[in-house]
């Protein structure tokens, strides 16, 4: 397998070393040599250690925190592999941070998710492959290519395995509803839709109503991303107050923001499913919490950009009887972490 990738490298900054390691030892390919620090003034130090003239490079940076360091650090390093004559540079953003301002829905205010984009593209990036996109517009800010993966393959798949009688799937909010009617069909389950209110410029919401038949049913919420937790919580209540006999949750990108893990081991849900496009150490993890692996998916679309072969084909393999290369089977379930 490491002649089929010689040409090929995977580097990392300091955002989510572990998860670049783990795409590496899926591909059997070896980890790119490359030094990211900052100096005592916050400058951003990156250079490259080894020869990638001509090669295809990936370079595997979720935008966490401290955010916009992890951004910068991307950025230059770009910039350092471009100059170093690389022959393609694909930024791997499992993660995409600012993508809620994808929109001026205010006066005076920024889209700031088309900013990163424009800065990735003069940055000297060839190509973006991201995992779940808060909205599908943010695929359009960028000129060059981008690949966007999802999760819910995996955890539909997991959640089937579990074989929940009852179950009712629920959107966080209309606009999770398509992603949250993908995985209600995949476990041929009802959809149930939360109407919530978001106030002024911070994470606080309100629940209005519920929408859909929940009374009596074990409810899988399901989102894109938790940060605070405020959205889930509160759906949480509002399904409790509609006599759901216990609350699943799922979703992406575990940020938990402040103290989101406190408030979810509180909260006495029947589990928490989640994927590892960002770190999560060990003080925020808790036994209701399942970690996913994206490292499978991820190295999969890798590998087919590398050879010029479909990803869109990943995901019209989400069948137990598909017949496919195990391998690929394996990269769509995704293997447990915690």
């Amino acid at each position: 397998m490491e002649a089929a990738y010689q040409e090929m490298r995977i580097f990392s900054g300091n955002a989510h070393p572990e998860l670049a390691k783990a795409i590496c030892d899926y591909l059997e390919t070896g980890y790119g040599a490359c030094e990211v620090f900052e100096f005592s003034n916050e400058n951003v130090f990156v250079r490259v250690q080894e020869n990638v003239r001509n090669r295809d490079v990936y370079i595997v940076q979720p935008f966490v925190s401290p955010v916009n360091t992890s951004i910068m650090e991307l950025l230059i390093m770009i910039d350092a592999l471009k100059r170093a004559s690389a022959g393609r540079v694909t930024a791997v953003v499992p993660y995409y941070a600012y993508g809620r301002s994808d929109k001026k829905d205010q006066p005076r205010v920024p889209i700031t998710a088309r900013l990163l984009a424009n800065m990735i593209e003069t940055a000297g990036a060839d190509r973006v492959l991201t995992v779940d996109l808060h909205a599908g517009q943010i695929q359009g800010f960028f000129n060059i290519p981008l690949d966007e993966l999802t999760a819910l393959f995996m955890i539909s798949r997991y959640f089937r395995e579990k074989n929940l009688d009852d179950l009712v799937v629920v959107a966080t909010d209309v606009g999770a509803s398509k992603r949250a009617r993908n995985v209600a069909q995949s476990l041929n389950a009802p959809l149930a839709i939360i109407e919530k209110r978001r106030g002024a410029n911070d994470d606080k919401t309100q629940v209005v109503n519920v929408i859909g038949e929940v009374e009596g049913k074990r409810a899988l919420l399901v989102d894109e991303e938790i940060n605070t937790g405020g959205t889930i919580l509160n759906a949480a209540e509002a399904l409790k107050t509609r006599d759901v006999t216990d609350v699943f949750v799922a979703c992406t990108h575990p940020v938990f923001s402040g103290d989101a893990v406190e408030k979810f081991q509180a909260a006495g849900f029947g589990e928490v499913v989640v994927t590892d496009t960002v770190p999560l150490p060990p003080e925020k993890r808790w036994p209701q919490l399942t970690v996913l692996s994206i490292a499978p998916l991820i190295g999969e679309a890798i590998s087919r950009i590398h050879t010029g072969r479909s990803i869109g084909e990943l995901f019209q393999m989400d069948k137990e009887e598909d017949g496919s290369d195990p391998k690929v089977a394996n990269a769509m379930v995704g293997a447990k972490r915690g």
